[in-house]
């Protein structure tokens, strides 16, 4: 016998409740410090702030490093401690590598990868053509139209490391992603897809990293969601990880076939969700579990 979709809902919320889950847990006797500083080698972080105007389900917005342990928020503060910074030395090298028919490097065209700064602040964006872009496909144009070098999967190593290197360039700037104009209508579909319940356990990002974040879920707490941090390095995966790989995962985790990294939806899913940030200073790289 099928289950109706309201009934699926119901039990996957009471799940949810079953973990400690009770609602956000910005009331008395939360155990995480919202007021708690982040300084990056001596760079100080924006990790709260007042939620966008265009975001109604939130007053506040917070980095995902205030809902962390302080084994891994340490982790964070001191490059030399952070496993990501790794990849960005290798993303430093692949820069000045050269590759392709052309016989030229990313710094061929555009010098030393300082000049990459703000970049990964309004990431992604909708280009000359309407397209809305994420980070890799800019990397990818350079490559292929630029370099005559063949273009990288999105989860390949040399692509992951890469953003990294471009993102650390912005860190402390403020996310400022455009939500209006020629954006308008990709924000509008990634909203949609942040609320719409995916898989058999009838779950959206929402039911997460709106209504539950700061409560425990399992041994560790649930963020608001925000991308702030990414590329970032999870701890349980122990590598660097793309935005829309974990939103790949997440969707993943509803029992529900998932958008791959690259499409239409996970584009407009990553412009909704980097909106959500408005604001927040870009870490790049964090750690998280």
């Amino acid at each position: 016998m099928k289950l109706r979709k309201t009934t699926v809902a119901a039990l996957a919320l009471a799940g949810l409740a079953g973990l400690g889950l009770a609602g956000p847990a910005s009331a008395a006797g939360q155990d995480w410090n919202p007021d708690a500083k982040l300084v990056i080698d001596g760079m100080a972080m924006t990790t709260k702030a007042p939620a966008p105007a265009n975001i109604p389900g939130l007053k506040t917005i917070y980095s995902g490093w205030l809902f962390r342990d302080p084994t891994t928020q340490t982790m964070e503060e001191d490059d030399f401690s952070n496993p990501g910074m790794t990849a960005v030395d290798e993303g430093d090298k692949l820069w000045n590598t050269v590759d392709g028919t052309a016989g030229k490097s990313c710094a061929s065209c555009h010098n030393g990868i300082e000049s990459m700064k703000g970049v990964r602040a309004t990431m992604p964006k909708v280009n000359k053509a309407g397209q809305l872009w994420s980070m890799e496909d800019y990397i990818n144009d350079c490559r292929t139209n630029r370099m005559g070098a063949k273009a990288w999967g999105w989860k390949d190593n040399k692509m992951v490391v890469m953003t990294a290197a471009i993102s650390v360039q912005s860190r402390g700037m403020p996310v400022n992603v455009k939500t209006d104009g020629a954006a308008k209508p990709f924000w509008e579909e990634g909203e949609k897809l942040y609320y719409t319940r995916f898989g058999s356990l009838q779950l959206s990002c929402a039911n997460c990293h709106e209504d539950h974040f700061g409560d425990h879920i399992r041994g560790d707490h649930l963020s608001q969601g925000q991308i702030n941090g990414f590329p970032t390095y999870r701890l349980s995966a122990a590598r660097l990880v793309s935005t829309q790989e974990r939103f790949y995962g997440c969707i993943r985790d509803t029992r529900a076939e998932s958008f791959q990294p690259g499409s239409p939806e996970l584009h407009a899913l990553e412009l909704y969700v980097a909106s959500r940030g408005n604001g927040l200073s870009v870490e790049g790289v964090a750690v998280r579990p």
